[in-house]
């Protein structure tokens, strides 16, 4: 037998004894997937996340955060049957943000990552996030404008969209990363508490209020490059959410002043499916 064939039949053997033997005790890792009409890829992307997930050899638990999906995304997610594994479900679509928001909020482990359904960020990056964590910083964020980041299908509307936030973040915000938006972001879990408990913003600039949040609470916040590819059947409109995002700069700047960050924000609890 080769080294790799052992290699992944050890990867195989940590799936599946993740899939079926129910995790003691607190888990190292949670891992978020925030979910709207995904039936054509939440599957595939379950299965990249727990076997890499698994094979690090550390108890951990997925949470899918459906957004209210009118496909099979909830059936789908409920028919694999993975002990580990807790659904979300949102009665409506409330945008994004509110499922990271009850994604986060769920969460029980030590540290706490959310990751896009549709893989643009793989999840093999997890690793270089966690040792930043170890070196003491609290929100570590995979970059797709650091030094070293590594991006393919970029669409020239979102690299003029993500040039131009970075300008106005930097500027205006002070926020100490590059790019805001990447959908793959670590946070130890008194973080993750502190900071979506204050979460207001349920749409795709929720990770922006997040990283302004996090400055406010002299979280330390810091970034790593990552490969990101820009996945088929994206739902972005790089247009409208530079409208939104323009608007919500505006919405954070007068929610601070008014204090609103400063009361947590008692979101409904999920409803949790097994």
């Amino acid at each position: 037998m080769t080294e790799l064939s052992t290699l992944n039949n050890s990867k195989l053997d940590a799936y599946r004894e993740w899939a079926a033997t129910p995790i003691e005790g607190r888990p190292k890792f949670s891992v978020v997937i925030p979910a709207y009409n995904e039936e054509w890829r939440i599957v595939p992307t379950i299965g990249a996340i727990a076997t890499h997930m698994s094979s690090l050899g550390h108890p951990w638990e997925l949470i899918v955060a459906d957004d209210g999906s009118t496909d099979t995304t909830v059936e789908l997610v409920q028919d694999l049957g993975l002990v580990n594994l807790r659904l979300l479900i949102a009665d409506q679509n409330g945008g994004k943000g509110s499922a990271v928001r009850r994604g986060m909020l769920a969460a029980s482990g030590e540290l706490v990552l959310f990751a896009d359904a549709d893989q643009s960020t793989p999840i093999e990056h997890i690793e270089s996030l966690v040792q930043e964590i170890d070196a003491g910083h609290d929100v570590v964020v995979g970059s797709r404008a650091a030094d070293g980041a590594e991006v393919a299908n970029k669409s020239l509307a979102r690299k003029v969209f993500s040039s131009g936030l970075s300008l106005l973040v930097r500027g205006l915000f002070r926020i100490p990363v590059s790019d805001t938006q990447c959908g793959f972001k670590l946070f130890t879990a008194d973080a993750a508490d502190l900071l979506f408990r204050r979460q207001l913003i349920d749409e795709f600039s929720f990770d922006l209020e997040i990283l302004y949040l996090a400055g406010k609470f002299d979280l330390t916040t810091t970034e790593v490059p990552v490969t990101w590819i820009d996945a088929p059947g994206s739902k972005v409109d790089a247009a409208k959410v530079a409208a939104e995002f323009l608007r919500d700069l505006a919405i954070i700047r007068w929610n601070d002043l008014r204090g609103r960050y400063d009361i947590d924000n008692h979101a409904a609890p999920p409803r949790l499916i097994s």
